[in-house]
């Protein structure tokens, strides 16, 4: 990503409502999970550091490409952060009990075949995978260009690309749905006249009903057919 996404990432990710809600899916998917986790390209550390916070059972390490959001984590986290890349990780075969990739296998920098080898081969027998993906290409916009996103897929090409590189009982469902019209709004209208990050500050107030619907969201019994983002839990087999 451009560096300046990292600082707005180490600023927001605690409390801006869109990251917020990315944790609680991410840890809802950890359910049934005990032992060590891998966070892989875990940026500046927000997840490792909710994950200390709500799942204290859980051992979690990064791995992380960028030396300045490596040392950013590190300091967050309180934890050590491992330097290295997704494309080829410095862990022993079978090393951990989940593995999370959280929008990173969407970055121009990320090979999705050797990075799903490499996650599928730290993963223990019966371990579980779980990533998040942007979805719908047609969604690109600056934003996705100042992070280095190449890719956004649906749900189908996200599920067909676990069960490719290998993965078993592989299931994808969109999420984020009832904010997407304004997912929409701001990515085809507003950013087209801005350049400006998707990550920023907003109004308490706002920043309240957005966490809140996505909340709602979360709480109905069935996935929605549509969203700006993709989360997918797989196995190794």
């Amino acid at each position: 990503m451009e560096p300046k996404e990292y600082a707005l990432m180490d600023e927001a990710e605690q409390r801006m409502w869109w990251y917020r809600a990315l944790h609680r899916r991410l840890l809802d998917a950890l359910d049934g999970v005990s032992g060590l986790v891998l966070d892989a390209g875990c940026g500046t550390g927000g997840l490792i550091t909710r994950m200390a916070q709500d799942r204290p059972d859980l051992r979690a390490i990064g791995v992380e490409w960028s030396a300045a959001a490596a040392e950013r984590a590190a300091l967050k986290a309180g934890t050590p952060i491992v330097r290295g890349s997704v494309n080829s990780l410095p862990f022993a075969d079978g090393s951990f009990d989940a593995v999370i990739a959280a929008d990173v296998l969407c970055h121009a920098g990320v090979d999705p075949g050797e990075s799903l080898a490499e996650l599928r081969r730290v993963l223990r027998p019966g371990g579980r995978l779980i990533v998040n993906m942007p979805a719908y290409g047609w969604l690109m916009s600056s934003h996705d260009r100042r992070v280095h996103t190449v890719r956004r897929q649906t749900a189908r090409q996200t599920r067909a690309m676990l069960s490719q590189a290998g993965f078993a009982r592989v299931s994808a469902r969109y999420w984020n749905g009832l904010l997407l019209p304004l997912v929409i709004l701001q990515r085809k209208l507003i950013a087209r006249r801005s350049a400006r990050s998707d990550v920023a500050p907003f109004p308490p107030w706002l920043d309240a009903i957005l966490h809140g619907m996505t909340t709602f969201e979360r709480r109905l019994p069935m996935a929605l057919p549509f969203g700006s983002s993709v989360l997918a839990i797989a196995e190794h087999p």
